[in-house]
């Protein structure tokens, strides 16, 4: 249904967290590097459980490569210094959320290439740096389905 990128994660458990959510949304998962982890690792798989059987998962060597993969999709950054809520779009299948990692976020460059329209933020109380990767993930990603009325879900 739609594309989750992590812009080289760093924590895994939180990517294990996120395989297993998208096991349950239907989404696919792309991840590109570096990682800060090696996907083997064992709070991996003990976040991820048995769901990455049950996951579409891809890596990319770097960022350049993801955006070639991409074609022409659309592509939302979800980033703490986004000007839209998240919730202030319509969302369509196959639509990509892109987020940057759990230490640094997005670089300035790559946030830079999105327009302000294309750039998505959790609306937080002030003073809140920022939330838990993988609950970002789960709050926007459960909201672009939810336009879609659950679409494959029971």
């Amino acid at each position: 249904m739609f594309h989750i990128a992590l812009y080289e994660p760093q924590i895994a458990p939180n990517t294990g967290n996120i395989i297993r959510l998208m096991a349950n949304n239907g989404s696919h998962l792309h991840l590109i590097e570096p990682l800060g982890f090696d996907l083997e690792t064992k709070k991996l798989r003990r976040a991820g459980l048995d769901y990455r059987d049950m996951t579409s998962v891809t890596r990319y060597p770097d960022y350049t490569a993801f955006l070639a993969q991409m074609g022409d999709r659309r592509i939302f950054a979800c980033t703490t210094k986004g000007n839209v809520p998240h919730d202030g779009i319509v969302y369509r299948p196959g639509d990509v959320l892109l987020f940057g990692s759990e230490t640094a976020g997005l670089p300035q460059p790559v946030m830079d290439s999105f327009a302000p329209a294309h750039r998505l933020r959790i609306p937080m109380r002030p003073g809140c740096r920022s939330m838990n990767l993988s609950n970002a993930v789960a709050i926007v990603s459960y909201e672009a389905w939810r336009q879609n009325d659950f679409a494959g879900g029971q």
